[in-house]
């Protein structure tokens, strides 16, 4: 005995892989591989051992964190908006983040450190 997927899962999955496989997964629920997970756009990568995960990861992370904190958590609550939001609420709510944006220190400190050719200090 099984239960219907109630945490969202048959509401997204079929945005990020389309309505055909999206069915067959969740009909089936079979397995699948990392290496088709990638081509299904489930994840970004895969990796050839259990060491480059976190090596990869840190890379990422690193070149994250030497952004505008600031314009970081932008883009994150935008997507996070925008994933529910028509495209209309989504540039009006990207707006008013950028409005904020603007009127920041990390604003001038990129414009500066990019005039300097130096890395911004955020």
């Amino acid at each position: 005995m099984a239960i219907v997927a109630d945490v969202g899962t048959l509401q997204r999955l079929p945005r990020l892989i389309g309505e055909g496989l999206a069915r067959e997964l969740a009909y089936t629920g079979r397995e699948f591989t990392g290496v088709e997970a990638q081509a299904m756009r489930l994840v970004n990568q895969t990796f050839a051992d259990k060491e480059s995960p976190t090596k990869g990861v840190m890379e990422i992370a690193g070149n994250i964190a030497r952004k505008s904190p600031r314009t970081i958590r932008g883009i994150k609550d935008t997507l996070n908006y925008s994933r529910d939001h028509t495209v209309a609420e989504g540039l009006a709510y990207v707006a008013a983040k950028n409005a904020q944006i603007l009127f920041s220190s990390d604003l001038n400190e990129a414009i500066t450190a990019n005039m300097q050719k130096r890395a911004p200090i955020f």
